[in-house]
């Protein structure tokens, strides 16, 4: 029992609100949907699809080191194969009653994920293609993914602004993915993973995270403005305000110091962004609702 217990703590389902901000993205750019579809949606890939793919990383990485979530994880076991596939079995089976689309699209995103950790593939060797393959699937692709699962049509995911949108989502997820490592740099070497934030090392990371947030934030508030929705740009900015200054804050204090780039900050860095995003596009979708 014990096994388990540690191999489910290695699941990581409480990182998964870290992914919570693509989400709310999704739905905050749609105007009609049904609430219940929403939850489900919600519930399969935060409670199932995350975890899993979570789980599967652990499995083959088996980190000694912090982790995203865990500064000190459990030993692996055979017991989180288990629990991997179980979890993976469940979103594909849920996603197919939901939609046979999505349930298609879960099925390949978590394919996917186990191509990035699988030793046999290990896209986690590879720079530039994993930062590619993990910033487009758990950005633009989830971003259908989400829209898909709620009961749009792909013909109508795939239209023009929304495709903008999704591609917004990719930028913002390619500015924090490198921050995720950059504490992690011997723990990488170690395993020979050449990780993007390792090449480009601390303050290129920094550099690299800045230029592709602001790229991000500077489409978005342009299809904001484009499709008439002003009142979102404020709510953005206002929300997003305190990512701003406490990633300057650090890039700033690290300049002077290399020992504040540590798990810590990392993980603070991800709960700031992750809970001011996420309450930028629910307060986008309450204003939508009831002002």
């Amino acid at each position: 029992m014990n096994s388990y217990r540690s191999a489910l703590t290695l699941m990581r389902i409480p990182f998964s609100i870290y992914l919570m901000p693509i989400f709310w993205f999704a739905l905050s750019t749609v105007v009609d949907y049904e609430v219940w579809r929403a939850v489900a949606v919600f519930l399969i890939l935060h409670l199932l699809v995350y975890p899993a793919s979570n789980g599967y990383n652990s499995y083959y990485d088996r980190d000694e080191g912090s982790i995203g979530g865990l500064k000190h994880p459990p030993k692996v076991t055979q017991q989180l194969m288990h629990l991997v596939l179980l979890f993976d079995m469940l979103a594909v089976v849920l996603g197919i009653v939901l939609s046979p689309l999505f349930g298609a699209l879960v099925a390949l995103y978590l394919l996917i994920s186990k191509a990035y950790s699988y030793e046999g593939i290990r896209l986690k060797k590879y720079p530039v293609l994993s930062t590619f393959v993990v910033t487009f699937f758990q950005g633009a692709f989830t971003y259908v993914m989400v829209q898909v699962g709620i009961g749009l049509s792909l013909a109508e995911v795939l239209q023009t602004p929304n495709v903008w949108f999704a591609l917004v989502s990719t930028l913002f997820l390619c500015g924090s993915y490198p921050l995720t490592q950059i504490y992690q740099h011997k723990e990488d070497s170690r395993r020979g993973d050449r990780t993007l934030s390792l090449i480009l090392g601390v303050k290129g990371t920094y550099l690299f995270a800045a230029i592709s947030l602001a790229l991000g934030s500077a489409l978005l508030l342009y299809l904001y403005f484009t499709t008439d929705q002003v009142r979102n740009i404020f709510i953005f900015l206002i929300f997003t305000a305190p990512i701003l200054y406490f990633f300057t804050g650090w890039m700033m204090r690290a300049q002077k110091d290399l020992r504040v780039v540590n798990y810590e900050n990392t993980m603070q860095m991800n709960k700031i962004s992750s809970l001011c995003i996420s309450l930028a596009f629910i307060s986008i979708i309450v204003a939508r609702v009831y002002l």
